[in-house]
């Protein structure tokens, strides 16, 4: 069982939901990153989602996309994600999911690259731009890494679509609150709630169920929470607390935010 199961599995035994928490690598520097991290975890995140920057990120808005620029731009490549990884696993067993995009994996070979990240310490990954229909030789590769593959659905994902993505998934099924890319979003809209509850009967608890974009506050959680997810993701948030906030106190300010949000799990 991964660590990603086993959290879950505790979750379910307390009758909480996960809290999944996301930043990119390298932004704004290696040693922010690590401070965001222990802010996570002091705060109470239950699984922290790292990207890997991509030249071009079509999953994201305008907040990670300028995080995974400037992360680019300070030079994180694979190695540096890699080492980043292995720093936070000799202080932690929370389970890390890898978020990128699907030629970083496959200029390396899926099965070289995903031993190198489950080497690393990465128990996850999510590929916004994985096709399920061309996936064969990526999950085959996750499953003898014992790596768990994240797959995401959104609001107009046709029933019988999310039934095959459904059975390609482990770990958790990603659902995308709105159409469009991430950010933080004004309201939450009735189509994500009735898309939500739609996906978790589809799931027939074999999986649980996330939800994420455009989550940034408590009320957002709560809602989701009362809504039947099983995990809710948020990445923008986090991300303009860092790009708003000095080196030295970035640690403090996420995991102040990260206790606020958590506790709308309970």
């Amino acid at each position: 069982m991964s660590r990603i199961q086993e959290k879950f599995n505790q979750l379910r035994k307390n009758d909480e939901t996960a809290l999944v928490s996301y930043i990119m690598a390298g932004y704004p520097s290696e040693k922010a990153t690590l401070s965001a991290v222990r802010g996570l975890i002091k705060g109470g995140a239950d699984i922290i989602e790292l990207g890997f920057p991509f030249s071009d990120p079509i999953a994201d808005g305008p907040t990670i996309q300028m995080a995974s620029t400037e992360s680019l731009n300070k030079g994180t490549q694979i190695e540096r994600f890699f080492s980043i990884v292995r720093k936070i696993r000799k202080e932690s067993e929370i389970p890390l999911v890898l978020m990128t995009y699907t030629n970083i994996l496959y200029n390396q070979t899926y099965q070289k690259f995903i031993t190198r990240a489950k080497n690393a310490g990465i128990d996850g990954l999510i590929l916004p731009d994985m096709a399920i229909e061309e996936s064969k030789e990526y999950i085959k590769a996750a499953k003898k890494n014992k790596m768990d593959t994240i797959f995401l659905v959104s609001p107009n994902t046709e029933n019988n679509r999310v039934k095959k993505i459904i059975n390609s998934t482990s770990g958790f099924l990603y659902m995308v609150a709105v159409f469009g890319t991430t950010g933080v979003q004004a309201k939450i809209h009735k189509y994500t709630i009735d898309a939500l509850k739609k996906t978790k009967r589809s799931a027939k608890g074999k999986i649980p169920v996330g939800i994420g974009f455009g989550i940034s506050t408590e009320k957002d959680v709560q809602k989701y929470v009362s809504s039947g997810a099983d995990a809710v993701i948020v990445g923008s948030a986090n991300i303009k607390i860092m790009e708003n906030t000095p080196a030295s106190k970035i640690q403090n300010r996420i995991k102040i935010f990260t206790k606020k949000l958590k506790s709308k799990t309970r």
